[in-house]
């Protein structure tokens, strides 16, 4: 019955097991006999490794990839049809069949080169070694070629200014020097964390800073770039928020950054820092998914870390999301957040936050001005400077490059023959636009160079992607703007060369500061011309060793500049590749946009479009007055604006310009004069206590009321007439032009 229906029916207890077919080639089984212990020798390790030891199984890697996986799934995945080296590439293989001038010149150029390396392969072992001798470092032409630039007197033992009482209420810039990570009371998953991120002693501005951030004291710390600022302050915020455990899931840190990828790395530190524990943390940056964003912070993380204009976007879109609950402000990179590009943004981020909270300041070239920091209503702030505003890194070697007058188009050439004969690897190029600093990836590219760009233009993915790829050393040089010189830590940074001089010399200190961290040794290679002479003064007179003058042999520098002018058609055959591609692009998003509505057209933001458009022309306009004084000069630079192709000396004096304009702003908002404040006593008397309500400076000096004129133009009365010393009579003609003042 049951194999008509292809059915198998069980076993009973009287039916037998049926059985199985033996098999020819099956080895016959031995008996088990438990394992004995063999006799051997007191210190023999046959079945046991004398040298293996118990290790924790939790402990996680230095990689930092696990800490970024959540950052790389937020990325909007926008992949082009080909990337730039691509286009290079392609470029280049169609020149390749042909045996032209350009290939002879760079045959005869590495032949140079080799020659050199040769050279200073035999200086390298006749070296003695000496610190005395630094001067006779490997260099491209010897010591020869180098000056020492002298410094005007007094200026190396440069003294910082005393504040004024009125600045801060006290200064813990001197720390103790014993202070280890377990004298600083953390808590063991803190310490744990330490242990695994290989972080063996603090930096100075940790021994300084972790003790006062932990008794919750607002404060205002500067020290010099990559000394370990991030880890000062997350350090003690972390372990009140352990010591503290929240009650609600509500956000109580917010930490504020100015650049996108500076908020990752913090993010990173953070999430390492704190991985033992439950404190969570959530990254708000442009670039990344905002569905993600949102949902993370509905679920009330511990720790933000933002950037002001993704922050405004979500407190105003993001429901159930707000800042009332902060306890602890910080600011990374403060004095770039409280200038005037982020001005209202950081306005309204400070109204909307709580009152009652800790702030913390934290830069490498910190603001003494009290203007400044009373935008973010600091409360008794403690001073931390353990570096001055102006320091650099203390094992950089600075040098500097003359760009003679009327030379100005040579700037290419020469960071050209740095690159391709000196400077090969591990290098940052910084440019003061992004247009200049898209075009060098392309000239050097075809060169033959491994080169990377990082600048506001390209796309959150291709920013960190370019930046993995210089870290992974797939690349050995990244031209840059000022977007990647504030706060980024990226290791084995040899060399930062500026294509032009920043805008101030704060700018130059951020810049320069991507090499020579963590006490490393590092260089910084400048381009100097005529009209920088004023920012080159600020940097020699602040500088603590020696200052370098680097020479290029002007037959170097001509055969750059004939290279690089047959290289300009291959420049605009890789550009007219990318316009292609770009029109190409839009077409596509043209006739996808009627099917896709877009969300973020709907979000609302803190100031309608008309504010935010009137902000931005009135602030080009501000730029373009101060740095254009003059008719003839404003009509040139208009004239020239109007060209699609510009002379080499043409972008480089618009690179020098746009760095002109910031510093005359800059220099405007120094000598405006300081604002009168109304310091409110935050003294309540208690309640019962006699005593009317105390006036306040504001009050005083705008109280128009009818009682308040009668008593100025009365004058002093007899309690102030005494102490003040005066003649307590007053005088007859006062009472007589009273009494004809009154009959009139």
């Amino acid at each position: 019955m049951l194999a008509q229906l292809g059915l198998i029916g069980t076993l009973r207890d009287e039916d037998q097991s049926p059985e199985e077919p033996d098999t020819e080639s099956e080895p016959e089984e031995g008996p088990i006999v438990l394992n004995r212990k063999k006799k051997q020798g007191p210190h023999s390790c046959r079945d046991f490794n004398c040298d293996f030891e118990f290790v924790e199984t939790d402990r996680p890697s230095r990689d930092e990839a696990w800490a970024m996986a959540d950052v790389m799934s937020q990325l909007k995945k926008k992949r082009s049809l080909t990337t730039l080296d691509q286009k290079i590439e392609t470029i280049r293989k169609k020149r390749k069949a042909e045996v032209s001038p350009v290939q002879k010149l760079l045959g005869s150029l590495t032949e140079e080169k080799e020659e050199e390396e040769k050279l200073k392969a035999e200086e390298d072992e006749n070296d003695d070694n000496d610190d005395d001798d630094d001067d006779d470092e490997e260099e491209e032409f010897g010591s020869s070629d180098e000056e020492v630039l002298t410094k005007s007197g007094g200026c190396k033992g440069e003294t910082l200014k005393k504040p004024s009482a009125l600045s801060f209420h006290e200064d813990a810039s001197q720390f103790d020097d014993q202070l280890s990570f377990d004298d600083m009371n953390l808590s063991r998953p803190i310490l744990k964390a330490i242990t695994a991120l290989g972080f063996k002693q603090p930096t100075p501005i940790q021994k300084a800073c972790v003790p006062v951030g932990l008794l919750g004291r607002d404060l205002c710390a500067c020290a010099a770039t990559g000394t370990g600022k991030t880890a000062a302050f997350m350090l003690p915020v972390l372990e009140r928020l352990i010591y503290k455990p929240r009650t609600s899931q509500v956000t109580r840190v917010l930490v504020l950054v100015p650049t996108r990828e500076l908020g990752i790395q913090v993010h990173s530190v953070a999430r390492q820092l704190a991985q033992f524990t439950s404190i969570t943390t959530c990254l708000a940056v442009g670039g990344l998914d905002l569905k993600s964003q949102e949902a993370a912070l509905r679920a009330g993380p511990d720790v933000l870390i933002a950037t002001p204009g993704r922050l405004i976007d979500h407190l105003h879109n993001t429901p159930n999301f707000e800042l009332s609950h902060i306890e602890i402000l910080i600011l990374d990179e403060a004095d770039r957040m409280l200038d005037e590009y982020f001005e209202e943004q950081m306005k309204e981020i400070i109204r909307l936050c709580s009152y009652n909270r800790q702030t913390m300041l934290f830069s490498a070239t910190m603001t003494e001005e009290v203007k400044d920091l009373a935008a973010v209503s600091l409360k008794q702030p403690v001073r931390i400077f353990v570096n001055s505003n102006t320091d650099v890194a203390p094992f950089l070697r600075q040098e500097f490059i003359r760009i003679r007058p009327h030379r100005e188009g040579d700037r290419e050439a020469v960071v050209a023959a740095l690159l391709t004969r000196t400077f090969q690897d591990h290098v940052m190029l910084f440019t003061q636009t992004r247009k200049q600093a898209h075009r060098l990836h392309i000239l050097l590219g075809l060169m033959g160079l491994k080169v990377g760009e990082l600048h506001g233009e390209l796309s959150q993915n291709q920013r960190l992607e370019n930046l993995r790829r210089f870290k992974d050393d797939q690349i050995d040089i990244l031209v840059a703007t000022d977007v990647a010189a504030r706060g980024l830590d990226i290791d084995g940074v040899k060399t930062v060369i500026n294509f032009t001089m920043p805008s101030t010399a704060k700018h130059y200190v951020h810049r320069v500061g991507r090499t020579a961290r963590a006490g490393r040794s590092g260089r910084s290679v400048s381009l100097v011309g005529e009209s920088e002479r004023r920012i080159l003064k600020e940097v020699v007179k602040s500088a603590k060793n020696s200052v370098k003058a680097r020479v290029l042999p002007p037959d170097v520098v001509l055969k750059f500049r004939d290279l690089i002018c047959k290289l300009e058609k291959d420049v605009e055959a890789v550009m007219r590749l990318e316009k292609e591609e770009r029109e190409l692009a839009a077409s596509e998003a043209k006739r996808l946009d009627g099917s896709a509505s877009s969300s973020e057209s709907q979000r609302v933001w803190f100031q309608t479009q008309q504010e935010r458009k009137q902000s931005r022309v009135s602030k080009a306009l501000q730029e373009f007055d101060f740095a254009l004084r003059g008719k003839k000069k404003r009509d040139k630079f208009v004239k020239d604006a109007k060209k699609k192709e510009l002379s080499s000396e043409e972008r480089a004096q618009f690179e020098i310009l746009k760095a002109q304009m910031f510093a005359e702003r800059a220099a405007k908002r120094e000598r405006k004069p300081k604002r009168a404040r109304a310091m409110v006593e935050d003294e309540v008397p208690a309640k019962g206590g006699g005593g009317g309500k105390k006036s306040v400076f504001d009050k005083e000096l705008t109280n128009t009321s009818r009682k308040a004129l009668k008593q100025y133009r009365a004058g002093p009365s007899f309690a102030d007439r005494k102490r003040l010393g005066l003649d307590r009579k007053r005088s007859g003609n006062t009472r007589k032009s009273k009494s004809n003042l009154n009959r009139i």
